[in-house]
C-alpha cells in the first residue's frame, strides 16, 4: 500500500497524540461501594477511556467474529475487557511484561466478571519464545502505543512474532501515532517524538514504511490505514503467507 498518498489527507493537529499512560486513581480511600481502594490492583488510565471508543469501531469491522485475540502490552487492562464485553465470541489473552500491568489486568478480569479474557501472560516480544505457543496459531494480535515507547527492537520482535503465531489471513493491528513517508502527520507528533527520544534515544515514532518493510519477510501485508483521533492512526496487516 502506497503511503504518500494517505500523507496529505491526514488532518490538522488537535493536540498531542494520546500514547497510554497508566496512572493510579487518586481521590477518596474507598469506592461509592465501600470497597477498599488502596487493597484494588486495577490501574486506570485516561488515554484508554478516550480512545477505547474509536478503536473498537474499527476492531469490530475487521476482526472475526469468533477467534482467539493476543494482545500485545495490555497496560492497565481496560482495553482488553472493554473489547472482550464488546465482542463476546472472541477470546482475549492480555499479555504485559510488566508486573504491576499483569495485577491491574488480572483485577480488570475479576471486577468485570468475563469469562472470555484469559489470565494474562508476561511476554516480552523481543525474545523468541514468547510463552503463548500452545495458545497459537491466534486470528488476531493487537498492539496499542507501544512501538513508539519501546526500542525498535521490540516492533522487529512483534513483527516477527505475528509471522510466527498468526494463522493464515489473521489480522495485526497497530494503533498510535506515526510517520508517513519520513514526515510527521501533525506538529504535535513532531514534538511528542522529539520529546520520547529525549527521555530514551530507543523511543520514537516510527514509520509506516519502515513496518512495512520489515513486516513483508514474515507474511504481512499492509491492507489498511485508518485515521483517527488525536492524530493517531490505526495500521491493519494481514498474514498472506507464511514467513520466508
Amino acid at each position: 500500500m502506497q503511503t504518500s498518498a494517505l500523507l496529505d489527507e491526514v488532518s490538522a493537529s488537535h493536540g498531542p497524540g494520546d500514547a497510554k499512560r497508566a496512572s493510579a486513581s487518586v481521590g477518596a480511600l474507598t469506592y461509592p461501594d465501600g470497597r477498599n481502594r488502596a487493597a484494588d490492583a486495577r490501574q486506570f488510565s485516561p488515554s484508554a477511556a478516550r480512545n477505547r471508543g474509536p478503536i473498537l469501531e474499527v476492531l469490530s469491522r475487521i476482526l472475526p467474529k469468533k477467534g482467539i485475540v493476543l494482545e500485545i502490552g495490555s497496560g492497565t487492562g481496560e482495553h482488553a475487557v472493554h473489547f472482550a464485553k464488546a465482542l463476546p465470541g472472541l477470546d482475549w489473552l492480555p499479555s504485559d511484561p510488566d508486573a504491576a500491568s499483569r495485577a491491574s489486568i488480572k483485577a480488570w478480569i475479576a471486577t468485570e466478571g468475563l469469562a472470555n479474557v484469559r489470565a494474562p501472560v508476561a511476554l516480552d516480544v523481543r525474545q523468541v519464545v514468547w510463552g503463548v505457543e500452545d495458545a497459537a496459531p491466534f486470528d488476531a494480535i493487537i498492539s496499542l502505543n507501544m512501538v513508539h515507547i519501546a526500542p525498535w527492537e521490540a516492533a522487529l520482535g512483534l513483527l516477527a512474532g505475528a509471522g510466527r503465531f498468526l494463522r493464515l489471513d489473521g489480522v495485526l493491528f497497530l494503533y498510535g501515532p506515526f510517520m508517513l513517508g519520513g514526515r510527521h502527520t501533525a506538529p504535535s507528533n513532531a514534538a511528542f517524538d522529539a520529546d520520547l527520544k529525549r527521555r530514551d534515544p530507543r523511543w520514537g515514532v516510527r514509520d509506516i514504511d519502515d513496518l512495512v518493510g520489515r513486516a513483508a519477510p514474515h507474511g504481512l501485508e499492509l491492507r489498511e490505514v485508518v485515521k483517527m483521533p488525536a492524530n493517531n492512526l490505526s495500521l491493519v496487516f494481514v498474514k498472506t503467507a507464511c514467513a520466508s
